[in-house]
This record gives C-alpha cells, sequence and structure tokens, in this order.
C-alpha cells in the first residue's frame, strides 16, 4: 500500500475537522441526552463508513475490509473502555454537564498516545520478522486473563494513580466549573476534573496496548490502523452517552471481548504460518461474537430490568 503523504495530510484535517465541529456543537457545558448521543452516534458512524469508503475507492476493496475489521476491533473494544468511563465519573462524581469535557480532551491524548503506539508497532513489525508472534502471544494471553478476571472491577480508591497524583499534585475536594487548575488562598492545586482527566488518558493506553495489537492483526498498514482507530475513537464519547444507562446490562461483554482477543491472536498465527485467512471471514466472525454476546446479555438481563421498571 503506497501512501502519499497527502493522504496522511488530509487525514489530519479531515480528524481535526470533525474534533473542531464536535466542539463547537457541545461548546456549552451542559448534559447529553440519550436522543442527541443517539443522533451522534449515527453521524459518527456513517462519517468513518465514508472514511473506509474512500480507503476502497483510492486503495482497493482488500484495503476497505482491514479497515472495517480494524474499526469494527477498535469499537467493540472500546465499550469496555466506555465501562471504565462510567466507574470514574461515578467515584469522582462529575457532573454530567462537564462529561463531555473530560471526554474530548480524552480523544486528543489518545490520538497521540495510539499514533505513537502504532509508529513502535509498525518499525516492530517491519524491523523484526518474528514479532508478528509476540504480538500473537500477546493478545492470546490477554484473552486468557480477560477471561480469568471477567468480574474484577476498577479499585479507584487504592489505585498507584491517585496516590501518585495525590504526592505531587494536591487535588481540592470541590470541582471549580470547567477548570482542572484552581488557586486557593495558599497555592495552585487540581481540580477533581484534572485526576478525572489523567484517569481517563491513562486508562486509555491500557486500552490502546491491547486494541492495537489486535488490529495489527487483520492489517499491517499503519494508514489502515491508525485511520480505524481515530474513527473509532472520534465516536466514543457518543456512545458513552449513549450506553451509559444500560451498563449493567452487557454482563457477557468481557468474555465476547477476551474471546475476539483469542480469535485475532490465534488468526494471526494461522495467516502467516499455515493458511491465509481472508479480512472478511474474520469480521464476519468477529460480528458474530459480538452478536452473540449481546443478545445473551440482554435476554439474560431482561426479566431483571422489567421487575426495575
Amino acid at each position: 500500500m503506497d501512501v502519499s503523504v497527502w493522504s496522511w495530510i488530509a487525514l489530519g484535517v479531515a480528524i481535526l475537522l470533525m474534533l473542531a465541529v464536535d466542539l463547537f456543537f457541545h461548546r456549552e457545558p451542559k448534559p447529553i441526552e440519550f436522543k442527541e448521543a443517539a443522533k451522534w452516534s449515527v453521524v459518527w458512524v456513517v462519517i468513518a463508513l465514508i472514511a473506509g469508503g474512500v480507503i476502497g475507492i483510492v486503495y482497493g476493496s482488500d484495503y476497505w475490509w482491514q479497515y472495517l475489521s480494524g474499526y469494527l476491533i477498535e469499537k467493540s473494544l472500546a465499550v469496555d473502555n466506555v465501562f471504565i468511563w462510567a466507574i470514574i465519573f461515578s467515584y469522582f462524581a462529575v457532573p454530567a454537564r462537564l462529561q463531555h469535557r473530560v471526554l474530548f480532551y480524552g480523544v486528543l491524548g489518545a490520538l497521540v498516545f495510539r499514533g505513537v503506539l502504532i509508529v513502535a508497532g509498525s518499525v516492530l513489525l517491519a524491523s523484526i520478522s518474528w514479532m508478528i508472534y509476540v504480538f500473537a502471544a500477546f493478545l492470546i494471553f490477554t484473552g486468557i486473563k480477560m477471561l480469568q478476571h471477567r468480574d474484577q472491577e476498577l479499585d479507584i480508591e487504592n489505585s498507584r494513580i491517585l496516590k501518585f497524583v495525590n504526592r505531587f499534585i494536591p487535588i481540592s475536594t470541590t470541582y471549580d466549573g470547567e477548570k482542572f487548575f484552581t488557586r486557593t488562598k495558599f497555592r495552585l492545586v487540581a481540580t477533581p476534573l484534572f485526576a478525572v482527566l489523567l484517569f481517563v488518558e491513562i486508562m486509555d493506553v491500557v486500552f490502546a496496548v491491547d486494541s492495537i495489537p489486535a488490529i495489527f492483526a487483520v492489517t499491517d498498514e499503519p494508514y489502515i490502523v491508525f485511520a480505524s482507530n481515530a474513527f473509532a475513537i472520534l465516536g466514543l464519547r457518543a456512545m458513552f452517552f449513549l450506553l451509559s444507562g444500560l451498563m449493567d446490562r452487557f454482563i457477557y461483554l468481557k468474555v465476547g471481548l477476551a474471546v475476539i482477543m483469542l480469535w485475532v491472536g490465534i488468526k494471526m498465527i494461522l495467516s502467516h504460518s499455515i493458511m491465509h485467512i481472508h479480512t472478511s471471514v474474520s469480521l464476519g466472525i468477529i460480528v458474530l461474537i459480538l452478536t452473540v454476546t449481546i443478545v445473551a446479555s440482554l435476554r439474560a438481563t431482561k426479566t431483571e430490568s422489567v421487575l426495575n421498571e
């Protein structure tokens, strides 16, 4: 895949333009309702599909399938990230009107960090032939660990992150509007909103370490990896507000995500040693896993949901 500098520039401009549009429409700190989140979720998915269509037209249908698979992998793994955001927001009692601001800056940081990880991954794969098997083993190991710890929740109160921040940066106990830092009578301190942003960024890096090798399982093209990551990330804020009321119903989500990690790890080994598995086949298997996971979760929690109503 011969990607010109202009293609990279076009991708960067498109991402910046969409961030600017999102910031414009959400410039006022206010809660985002379900209907608005649903509308924006559709918008981001349509934009992502259009971007994939352009890639397919310019570079060929194989790269369209690679992009779509990478996008779906990132989107599905990001749902677990969304659950972590909900836990963080709940622990710090973040006002609903400030949550989008935190996630907006979180996305900016995620794009930068993932860009760095993608470059590093591409260099390793290009320079070390057996690195592909290291990535595959890591994905399989991660899938097994996810299955073993599927019921484990994030313990923020005893987190080393929070202890580290409190050691070097004093954090106030109250919010000061949209500010990340505020001045007291004696010194400059961080607001809880800064601690929330720090948690969001760090957890995204943790999830990126899993998801980026997974996308390299379907494509070794840095342009496709970054594009699929970027367009999936851009829609995460809308996804969060869309799913925030359904978090408790996806009880089998981690099992499904673990199976996806196992599959892409196995697929990576098979495709580079025994037999080539077309990306469309891999995509179909991922869609099947997600569908079974979602349907099983909703059916299992349907009775409880009705009783609560």
